[in-house]
């Protein structure tokens, strides 16, 4: 920033990027499609993966409110053209004045109100920064206090945002964002080190342009803030607030506190700026947002980069977060297809990628599924948790309904098995003593069988995009898990010299009924089978297995 102007979103550079060539610069939106043929933008250069995501997010949404394609053939018409610079400039300069970041005007994701509170640091805006709690108790040790001071407003912009958009439980009256504390975000990535447009574009939605009458209903710092509270009033579609609203939830009451510079930098970036953010004030009870996750795909009004789920048919519906262990193919049920028994949903927008789009586009390569969020405990955040998938699929409609109910299966025998291995060792090592399935050497054993099948559950599917034959590919992991299973039993299960006798018959009692089970017979192995739709094994087949 060479001044110290007010500072607009959409009308300022402040994104940084690359480029393909391995350049770096600082953009405004519209410039996310320049020199897009022979030098395109590839991703964003923040020094934080919260942030990263979050622009993706921004992006999406902004493309959403402003542009978004109005039919699938419309959708199709900018992916193989995209629009120029100057058109998305003329597009967001209609909502330009609801991006103002500072000023005397109404404020980017700030309360409407000016706010009489004392100051917060700078660095609590970071989802991870240590609370006040955590500070009066010196228990500071992973993530230190005092380490960002101060932001340049690009910083504090998408600080904000992230911050407004995951909002974790924070506390009496700090309420949590549209999708509840820590939400799973899922974009599909279409090409590696492919155009920054292509990723954005692949993940926005069908839709109308936000009309200007809607505009305090989509960006609700334009107006006084919907108070919670005993006397406040919940944010609802249709009654006050606008399906559009999803992308700029402000759950928290903030306004930033700026400073005009004196020969400082960034702490999170480095980047100079004439004026700095040194704090933010608060006031609780900000935006109680209802009934959002629950609304139907057609209506707009889910988010459309995050799952759901219902604990029980006809419960509520829940945004999906991220848990420890991250996010792997375990979780494809619920986060690619939809769980059999309908109560784990994916983001629309990979549904949408899957079921219209993926059949009219030509990719070099699978595209690729990126899960990201906060993995939170309450009001604390144990990590950032980002993994990318391959998506496979078929060109063939039903062959694709049917690979879908293929891996819905093999996740479910590997569930299945990934319990009995756990059960199984449990079993060895305590009896019947009461130990958590949670203990440490549990819950690492069973994250271990999942990363040791992964590539080969990948592999499977790569397979079935060639092959029809269901029955040969379960078969076969079968196997692989039956293997996998028995080998991590045996890494973890040893026989020392020390071992008793009355020891080993436990642990031989437990490896068996494993082995049984993984070779397709007894009550736990017949299970597994009909799960995956499998004859029971004969006595000669089951060698094979074991």
């Amino acid at each position: 920033m060479t001044d110290d102007k007010p500072f607009n979103l959409l009308l300022d550079p402040w994104l940084p990027v690359s480029r393909r060539s391995g350049e770096a610069s600082v953009i405004r939106p519209a410039q996310i499609v320049e020199d897009i043929k022979d030098n395109p933008i590839v991703g964003f250069m923040w020094p934080r993966a919260d942030f990263r995501v979050a622009s993706f997010e921004f992006l999406i949404g902004l493309l959403a409110t402003a542009c978004p394609p109005e039919t699938h053939r419309a959708w199709v018409q900018n992916w193989l053209k995209p629009p120029s610079v100057e058109q998305l400039d003329e597009a967001f300069a209609k909502i330009a004045d609801a991006f103002w970041l500072d000023g005397l005007q109404a404020r980017f994701l700030q309360d409407y109100d000016t706010l009489q509170s004392d100051s917060e640091y700078a660095e609590r805006l970071l989802i991870d920064a240590p609370g006040e709690s955590t500070v009066k108790r010196n228990a500071d040790l992973f993530v230190h206090r005092g380490q960002v001071e101060r932001m340049a407003r690009s910083t504090a912009a998408i600080a904000l945002f992230t911050l407004q958009s995951w909002a974790p439980s924070g506390g009496a009256g700090n309420m949590t964002g549209l999708r509840g504390g820590g939400p799973l975000t899922t974009l599909v990535l279409p090409e590696e080190r492919g155009s920054l447009w292509r990723i954005v574009w692949a993940n926005v939605p069908n839709g109308s342009a936000i009309k200007n009458a809607d505009k305090t209903k989509v960006f609700p710092w334009l107006a006084p803030t919907v108070a919670s509270g005993k006397d406040g009033t919940d944010v609802r579609i249709s009654e006050n607030a606008h399906p559009l609203q999803c992308w700029w939830g402000m759950p928290r009451r903030i306004r930033l506190v700026f400073e005009k510079n004196n020969d400082q930098v960034c702490d999170l970036t480095g980047q100079s700026d004439t004026v700095l953010v040194t704090g933010w004030q608060q006031r609780p009870y900000g935006p109680k947002y209802a009934g959002w996750i629950g609304m139907p795909y057609g209506a707009g009004t889910v988010h459309p980069l995050t799952p759901r789920y219902q604990q029980k048919t006809g419960a509520e519906w829940l945004a999906i977060h991220p848990q420890p262990g991250g996010i792997g193919y375990r979780h494809w049920a619920g986060i690619v297809v939809e769980s059999a028994d309908g109560n784990k949903l994916p983001a629309s927008c990979v549904v949408t990628w899957r079921n219209e789009r993926a059949r009219d586009v030509r990719l070099s390569q699978a595209p690729r599924l990126l899960a990201a969020g906060y993995d939170m405990d309450n009001m604390k955040a144990r990590g950032f948790i980002e993994s990318e998938m391959p998506l496979f699929d078929a060109q063939d409609i039903e062959r694709q309904k049917n690979i879908d109910i293929l891996a819905r299966d093999c996740v479910g025998a590997a569930t299945q098995i990934a319990d009995l291995l756990r059960s199984s060792v449990r079993e060895a090592l305590f009896g019947k003593a009461t130990v958590s399935v949670d203990v440490t050497l549990l819950a690492n054993l069973r994250e271990r069988f999942w990363e040791q099948t992964e590539s080969d559950f990948f592999a499977i599917l790569h397979e079935a995009v060639t092959t029809s034959d269901d029955v040969a590919l379960k078969t076969k992991w079968f196997r692989i898990l039956a293997h996998a299973a028995l080998r991590e039993f045996d890494l973890t299960v040893t026989l020392e010299p020390e071992t008793t006798m009355q020891d080993a018959k436990r642990f031989s009692a437990a490896r068996k009924r494993l082995s049984i089970a993984v070779a397709g017979k007894g009550t736990e192995g017949k299970k597994i089978m009909n799960g995956l739709g499998l004859p029971v094994l004969t006595d000669k087949k089951t060698e094979k297995i074991v």
